[in-house]
């Protein structure tokens, strides 16, 4: 069915043992001050800054201070947030959603296949590294550094150089609808959607109850 099969991360292959409410409590109160915004607000503030800075924990420093300057608070007092959080935060621990596995292990078989993530290359191969997956991908674009962050078309135009195949015959796996399925279709790929038990806009070309479909017909 396809040539080549792509790859999210977050919330795909992996998520955080430890989620960002939890590492920003302890930031927090090792900055000494009472928490005043959330991983929500941190994740929706976020994409604002992956083609704007050097790495995650510029990235982070950029983002507290523009979350700490609209509630009113000194910008230093984020970006002091910022790094309390870098040292609590362990990029390696992590945990794959069921079935990461046996589907990448499936899909190898016949397929060609690669990453396209939005993240800082430190933080995603430290992920890739904490599943046992960092040499299981032909090529990996961290897009927003290597080129454009998605749902720009360029990361998945790169990856697909990277394994020398044709979008029409290319499927990217992802869990955002925004980021993972627009990309993938402004790329001219196709796209398998993990379902959030949300009503998907854009409409993705397949929908995953999990990633372990990814070892069953029409895939294998």
């Amino acid at each position: 069915m396809y040539d080549a099969v792509l790859f999210d991360v977050d919330d795909t292959l992996c998520r955080y043992r430890r989620d960002a409410d939890e590492v920003l409590a302890e930031a927090f109160t090792d900055v000494g001050v009472d928490p005043y915004f959330g991983q929500d607000h941190y994740h929706d503030r976020y994409p604002e800054f992956v083609d704007s800075t050097d790495g995650i924990d510029h990235l982070r420093e950029e983002c507290f201070a523009a979350i700490s300057a609209d509630a009113g608070r000194d910008p230093d007092l984020g970006r002091a947030v910022a790094r309390a959080f870098a040292a609590a935060r362990d990029h390696s621990d992590v945990e794959p959603l069921r079935g990461v596995h046996d589907a990448v292990e499936t899909i190898v078989r016949d397929h060609r296949i690669g990453v396209v993530t939005n993240g800082a290359p430190e933080m995603q191969q430290a992920k890739l590294r904490g599943l046992g997956l960092d040499d299981a991908f032909e090529t990996v674009v961290h897009a927003g550094y290597d080129a454009r962050a998605k749902p720009h078309p360029e990361p998945f135009e790169r990856a697909l150089d990277a394994l020398d195949a044709d979008p029409t015959r290319a499927v990217h796996v992802g869990n955002s609808l925004s980021s993972d399925v627009a990309g993938a279709h402004a790329a001219g790929l196709d796209s398998a959607w993990l379902d959030a038990g949300t009503t998907p806009d854009p409409t993705p070309t397949h929908t995953l109850a999990s990633m372990s479909d990814l070892t069953t017909p029409p895939w294998v």
